[in-house]
């Protein structure tokens, strides 16, 4: 997709990187705004004044460790990433509570409730929201998402409450917002979870890892429902959430429904101030959007047809965007193969490549039900392409090396679902560390 020129946006890169070394704004004050900070200030050509404007009232925190802290495993002060003496002794003006109204590309402007900023160069780092689903009752009371400090204090005080939950999506999001929930409740809130696939985490397991995870859960106390269609949310006559219905007729009463079904970019602002969007803001190989002044990173943006929820390639887009507002010369931001490794309540994943066998795939497989263990490798001509580790993933990062590098491993086949010291001494090879 080219929703804008990448001529003319090449051709005002020098100019617009020597103005933005005056003032920089970052709209957004989460971890991708936070990474692009810190790297920022270890440069003696940073931009001389930086203004970060975050809509929540606290510094930047980690939100991958906000499932630990719902289930009590860890505190408040854990999250924080820096302190927000930090900023200032980096001279960067930190503006929290804050939420932006407006931008005025033209005048490179920023109006937010409190002031009106002027910019030479602005990032937009406004993240995502929940995505909600279209169904009747989705604004009863009761009905809550899982995606920043508010939102775990109230799944907390849900906890607390005990009764009956529904958690809406099998993802990564919806099994830790579920697994939370019933820790920290000590057992006195049942919790239910709806997943629309007929498998958990159907975007990174095959059947047979999803299955073991399921049954994983269940025996923990969780009740999943697979293949579940989401029909409505129950109203009971006050405004409150009674419950939900699914689309095959069952009933689940519920006095709690915690939406963690996927998310949608934050690109409101951009619209609405003209950048072309499509998913998200539309971003070239510098993280530029259709103004030459504006960029944008993470969660938010979209480039080419690729949009972003892991951190890999945000902090590869951070590296890139920060060497641009510093007046650095590098390589553009570029598409690139990255594994995905998770913990889903205590148990380890570790998943690259096709989720589903091809015709033309060897498949690999190992499985060990008492120990929990299950490795599968996808083959092709003798190389990896795919691989689902479950329970035991130490030997994840070696196969996703061996699959980048294209290695063919036609003679090591019988000792490649042991990993990497086995492959190798059948190989005569030398070992070498994981990458």
């Amino acid at each position: 997709m080219r929703p804008f020129s990448q001529k003319s946006t090449r051709e005002s890169t020098r100019a617009s990187t020597q103005e933005s070394t005056r003032h920089l704004v970052i709209v957004g004050n989460g971890m991708a705004c936070h990474r692009l900070v810190e790297a920022l200030v270890k440069s003696p050509a940073r931009p001389a004044r930086i203004t970060v404007i975050g809509q929540e009232p606290v510094p930047a925190y980690n939100r991958i460790l906000l499932s630990p802290l719902l289930a009590g495993e860890t505190d408040r002060a854990a999250l924080t990433l820096r302190e927000a003496h930090w900023y200032a002794e980096h001279g960067i003006t930190l503006r929290l509570g804050e939420r932006v109204l407006s931008i005025d590309p033209d005048k490179q402007r920023v109006v937010t409730e409190r002031a009106q900023l002027g910019f030479d160069a602005l990032v937009l780092a406004t993240g995502s929201t929940p995505a909600w689903p279209e169904v009747p009752g989705i604004a009863l009371e009761g009905v809550n998402g899982f995606r920043d400090l508010q939102d775990a204090e109230t799944l907390g005080e849900i906890a607390r409450r005990g009764g009956q939950a529904v958690v809406i999506g099998g993802g990564l999001l919806g099994l830790e917002a579920a697994e939370g929930l019933r820790k920290r409740s000590g057992g006195a809130l049942a919790v239910s979870v709806l997943q629309r696939s007929e498998r958990l985490m159907n975007r990174q397991l095959d059947a047979h890892a999803g299955a073991l995870l399921k049954t994983t859960l269940e025996t923990r106390g969780l009740a999943i429902h697979t293949g579940a269609r989401l029909d409505r949310i129950i109203d009971d006559g006050q405004g409150k959430v009674a419950g939900v219905a699914l689309e095959d007729g069952r009933v689940l009463e519920a006095q709690s429904v915690i939406v963690a079904a996927g998310i949608t970019p934050n690109d409101d602002l951009a619209r609405r101030a003209g950048l072309a969007c499509d998913r998200a803001i539309c971003v070239d190989h510098h993280l530029r959007t259709s103004h030459p002044a504006i960029y944008a990173l993470g969660e938010c943006c979209q480039f080419e047809e690729h949009t972003f929820g892991l951190v890999e390639p945000i902090w590869r887009q951070v590296e890139v965007l920060a060497r641009v507002l510093c007046g650095e010369s590098g390589a553009g931001y570029v598409e690139a193969p990255s594994a995905t490794k998770l913990k889903i309540s205590g148990i380890d994943l570790y998943a690259f490549g096709p989720v589903e066998a091809a015709i033309d795939h060897e498949v690999l497989c190992y499985s060990d039900p008492e120990s929990g263990e299950y490795r599968r490798l996808l083959l092709k001509d003798g190389r990896i392409e795919g691989a689902v580790l479950y329970g035991d993933t130490a030997q994840g990062p070696w196969y996703f090396a061996k699959a980048q590098q294209g290695a063919d491993l036609s003679a090591a086949r019988p000792a490649l679902l042991f990993g990497q010291a086995d492959v190798e001494t059948l190989l005569h090879t030398p070992t070498q560390e994981a990458a």
